[in-house]
């Protein structure tokens, strides 16, 4: 933004209306935040009475966008292009960003990777797997840190070879676009079969009452993990069974949440808007036996 001469304006803090009112008044036209926050604008009761015809790009990242909301912004802002973009911390910045006018026809993906940059896709063996697969995404480029501040058992552990090892599950097409499928400590491995949270998530986002979820694995003495879904409802009726009903026309039986907890409070969130599953996870929920768990 700076480089092409643009105005920077920031929030000491996010409240959804103060941002639109702000939206309105400067007449905003480029946003990159999180997708809690598109999702918090969306629930303001008279959204459609602010002026955002100047809002032409919305980039996002941090966390996968629910499809639910990624259909709202198309419906309610129809000039609004986003453009997904995927980077973390070691990286210091995006690694890979969503060609413009690319979103709407690669929904699954984060985008293709950047010039300066190189992403790997590498078994647990630390071998390259073939396009298509899915693996641990390795990256590496010059916006990569080369290791640890006074950490050198953590800068050994997690680079290698001049790229860092991410943490990510993920693949690469045949045309180049990246796909994160989870963070590999959120995996849920269900009696050998591999949930992937994001996309239990996304469909729960489909569902009219669900505002926001979030899954995560439950130890099982059999199984060994079962997925735990947190989910705040717009509507008190709503009821587990059937946001189970709604899965099972999405997903495969495996995947379906074996418990389901109702929030009366958003989900917990860091300060950049990231989801806290360690939270979740240490919560009473996430422990005690749940009364609307799936037999």
């Amino acid at each position: 933004m700076l480089r092409v001469g643009g105005c920077v304006l920031m929030l000491r803090e996010f409240k959804a209306r103060a941002f639109l009112e702000l939206a309105r008044r400067e007449r905003m036209t480029f946003t990159l935040v999180v997708p809690a926050i598109y999702n918090l604008c969306l629930r303001e009761p008279d959204f459609a009475g602010f002026d955002l015809s100047h809002w032409r790009v919305g980039g996002f990242g941090g966390a996968p966008m629910p499809l639910g909301t990624i259909r709202a912004l198309a419906q309610k802002l129809p000039q609004l292009v986003l453009v997904n973009a995927y980077g973390a911390t070691e990286t210091t910045s995006p690694t890979t960003i969503m060609p413009l006018g690319q979103q709407a026809a690669h929904l699954d993906s984060v985008g293709a990777v950047l010039p300066c940059g190189e992403v790997r896709v590498m078994d647990d063996e630390g071998r390259e797997v073939a396009r298509g697969e899915t693996g641990e995404l390795w990256i590496a480029g010059a916006m990569v840190v080369p290791g640890y501040w006074d950490d050198a058992a953590a800068t050994q552990r997690e680079f290698c070879g001049g790229y860092w090892k991410s943490g990510d599950i993920g693949s690469i097409d045949a045309a180049g676009y990246v796909r994160i499928l989870d963070r590999k400590k959120d995996l849920i491995n269900r009696g050998g079969y591999k949930v992937y949270c994001a996309e239990v998530e996304n469909v729960l986002s489909l569902h009219p009452a669900v505002l926001e979820s979030a899954l995560i694995a439950r130890p099982d003495p059999v199984l060994g993990e079962k997925a735990q879904a947190f989910v705040l409802r717009s509507d008190p009726a709503c009821s587990a069974e059937e946001l189970r009903a709604h899965c099972a026309l999405h997903l495969a039986d495996y995947k379906l949440p074996d418990f389901i907890t109702f929030v009366e409070h958003p989900l917990p969130r860091n300060a950049n808007g990231k989801l806290l599953k360690r939270r979740l996870r240490e919560s009473d929920s996430a422990t005690s036996p749940a009364a609307n768990a799936r037999t």
